[in-house]
């Protein structure tokens, strides 16, 4: 087997992804950029690596607290680490073979840092009974959150936020959504059992996966059969209740999977807006993929959704869903990064940006008209207190209860993760 270099070195690249998202700011869902481009098995080892470290973080970074006497020069070396840590925590690869690769790549980058890279991780080793004890007593250790983050929880959740927060340092379920006008549920979980991959139905069009697979592996998945969405977030288009023949927009659109399965669902005049005309570009490819792209009356545009002026062609809408800009605190377990890149000030800075939105998009809709308001957020501020103010603002709204939810909340579990959705009627 020939040797990693950089462009195929797995460590390497997680650990540059991880240093991204902790040193530098940046989104995984940017520092991803051309690793899209290796091939799947590459790409899901990467992930994996960056993925669960970021989900760890909270711990992982006290390990290197407590083994480390000064702070990391150069910064870079904690990626390294903390990938290591994760392996070596995780034990799926013998724990000589994560030290030995994880000191190879730090020396490759930092030469001088060979030695150190090895003693961290062989006290870690030697250590680790007495590190993962000290770890449970620490909050942001234990429970792997930002405290600012975990209060909030424990406050919001007395009851609940323990099994939240397990919730959200778990693997997300892999779920599957059928596409109607392709097939039935049933002919593809024979397509899926055919491929050797086991799943069972989880909702009306969703199937979970026993376990993860790269899309490329799905039977008919370029050819539109499936697309790949949360069962939290498939409820979305079931809650907004939209029918065939009725004008509906569907506001911060992308990256589409709402806008593919309303139109897989119903035949509608829609207009899909997104700020970004890139993320805007993902929408098309998806209905292109599940041939929805050609056939029915869909129009997509960039722009500012709350900026009506420079978009709305002046014919109401019989159904808005406002898919709101948010935290993202419901859906962490599937964007670690979101948890270390937030900062409680962004909360209320979200909050104004769902009210804009909310008060410029209401006048858009029909009388008797429907607005669902959605976020993947667990914080009451975006959810329920943004509606309660919403309907104190607006005499002309009332909200209708949404089914199999706590008050429109939906908390993360094993099925699905964490959303919220209310439903707005104009008189």
């Amino acid at each position: 087997m020939p040797a990693p270099t950089p462009a195929n070195n797995p460590r390497l690249l997680a650990s540059n992804l991880v240093n991204d998202v902790l040193l530098e700011g940046v989104s995984l869902t940017l520092a991803l950029g051309d690793l899209r481009k290796l091939a799947p098995e590459g790409l899901a080892t990467v992930q994996n690596l960056a993925y669960g470290a970021l989900r760890n973080a909270g711990r992982l970074r006290f390990y290197i607290a407590a083994l480390c006497d000064r702070p990391l020069k150069p910064a870079a070396l904690s990626g390294h680490l903390l990938v290591g840590l994760y392996e070596l925590e995780a034990g799926v690869t013998p724990a000589y073979a994560v030290v030995n690769e994880t000191v190879a790549t730090v020396a490759e980058r930092f030469p001088g840092a060979r030695g150190f890279a090895n003693a961290v991780l062989r006290n870690f080793q030697r250590r680790r009974a007495e590190l993962e004890a000290a770890a449970a007593a620490d909050l942001e250790a234990r429970w792997n959150l930002p405290l600012w983050w975990l209060e909030r929880l424990r406050a919001q959740y007395p009851d609940d936020w323990q099994a939240i927060v397990g919730a959200q340092n778990a693997h997300p379920p892999m779920t599957l959504r059928v596409n109607r006008r392709r097939g039935s549920v049933a002919d593809y979980l024979v397509k899926l059992a055919e491929a050797g991959i086991e799943a069972r139905q989880s909702g009306e069009w969703a199937l979970t996966l026993q376990r993860p697979v790269p899309v490329g592996e799905l039977p008919g998945f370029f050819a539109g059969l499936v697309s790949v969405q949360d069962l939290g977030a498939q409820l979305a288009a079931a809650y907004l209740g939209a029918a065939d023949g009725e004008r509906v927009l569907d506001a911060c659109a992308a990256p589409g999977g709402k806008t593919g399965h309303l139109l897989e669902l119903h035949d509608l005049d829609l207009v899909a807006v997104d700020s970004e005309g890139g993320r805007l570009a993902r929408v098309r490819e998806n209905l292109d993929r599940l041939g929805l792209g050609t056939k029915l009356s869909t129009t997509l545009v960039v722009g500012d959704a709350a900026d009506t002026g420079s978009w709305w062609d002046g014919k109401p809408f019989d159904r808005i869903l406002l898919d709101a800009p948010c935290t993202a605190s419901g859906v962490v377990r599937r964007h670690p990064d979101g948890k270390w890149l937030k900062r409680p000030e962004d909360v209320q800075h979200l909050v104004r940006q769902q009210r804009r939105l909310m008060d410029a998009l209401w006048p858009l809709l029909k009388p008797t008209g429907t607005m669902l308001y959605a976020t993947c957020s667990l914080f009451r501020e975006e959810n329920a207190d943004q509606v309660a103010t919403f309907l104190a603002r607006h005499g002309d709204a009332r909200s209708e209860k949404v089914p199999a939810t706590r008050a429109g909340q939906l908390l993360p579990g094993p099925e699905m993760d964490g959303f919220f959705y209310a439903r707005l009627l104009k008189a």
